[in-house]
């Protein structure tokens, strides 16, 4: 049996594992640590100047980058080092933190109180059905 897909939510009360179903229908809340802090590395040098000024938040894994914008769209997407871009995540709502798993097409994004995942590199995004404290960060568990 194939493990479950868990997202970890850093929010203002600690950290919240949730486990990602096959649909909305069976996402759940798999743990809560109480005062918990999420860390994780933000390589920000592989911002471009264009950008400057409006990075959010930023991952990268291989060739693939994701930087998240205080703009709309607030995703863009590179798949060879920051050499191209695409604007990616015109739907979704602002954003607080944006995160790439260890399959680059495996995005993650926090909005307010919200997370949502993408598995195809940001093309098309699924909201996750627990309603969440707070976010300030994420990360792939």
């Amino acid at each position: 049996m194939a493990r479950p897909l868990i997202v970890i939510a850093g929010c203002d009360d600690g950290t919240y594992l949730v486990e990602v179903g096959a649909s909305a229908d069976e996402d759940q809340l798999a743990a809560r640590q109480e005062g918990a802090a999420l860390e994780r590395e933000r390589p920000l040098g592989l911002a471009p100047s264009w950008a400057a000024g409006h990075v959010l938040d930023v991952d990268a894994a291989g060739s693939t980058i994701v930087l998240l914008l205080d703009r709309r769209p607030p995703l863009v997407v590179s798949h060879d080092g920051g050499q191209t871009w695409d604007e990616r995540g015109a739907g979704l709502p602002a954003g607080r933190a944006v995160a790439i798993g260890e399959n680059p097409d495996h995005v993650l994004y926090g909005a307010r109180n919200r997370l949502y995942v993408s598995g195809d590199g940001g093309r098309f995004w699924r909201v996750l059905a627990v309603e969440l404290p707070e976010i300030h960060d994420v990360a792939w568990g």
